[in-house]
């Protein structure tokens, strides 16, 4: 059997301007990784006390984000041991899982381009060559 990776605070990117609190930021960026195999089943997280002083933020904010990935199973604790990421043994669509990770971003994207008041048709277009580029 092969040691998996333990991990570094890098996995984190904050935005401390964002309106989005920093656990919810810490949280949905680890689902989006963990879904788009980035990071991987029995990975080891960096301890709460790394993040913390990595990122500048409270414990209690790390702590938290922890505990949300870990009651929704993609985390796991080890006692004396930490955070790793848990085995998926549920069946599920990964793709739309995926996929429903990017309505929060939609959403804001179509709120202003309602604001904007821009043709769908014109914000579709800048979408696909967004996506045709990246």
């Amino acid at each position: 059997m092969t040691k998996n990776a333990d991990l570094s605070v890098d996995i984190f990117q904050i935005t401390t301007g964002s309106s989005e609190p920093i656990y919810r930021q810490m949280v949905e960026q680890l689902r989006r990784q963990i879904l788009g195999g980035q990071i991987h089943a029995g990975d080891a997280m960096p301890s709460v006390r790394d993040v913390a002083s990595g990122l500048g933020v409270n414990p209690m904010t790390v702590s938290k984000a922890y505990s949300l990935l870990e009651s929704d199973g993609l985390l796991v604790r080890r006692r004396g041991l930490g955070m790793i990421v848990a085995q998926r043994h549920t069946q599920f669509n990964e793709a739309e899982s995926r996929l429903e990770l990017l309505r929060p971003s939609l959403e804001r994207v179509g709120l202003e381009a309602q604001q904007l008041k821009l043709a769908t048709a014109d914000v579709l277009q800048m979408l696909r060559e967004i996506l045709e580029r990246a």
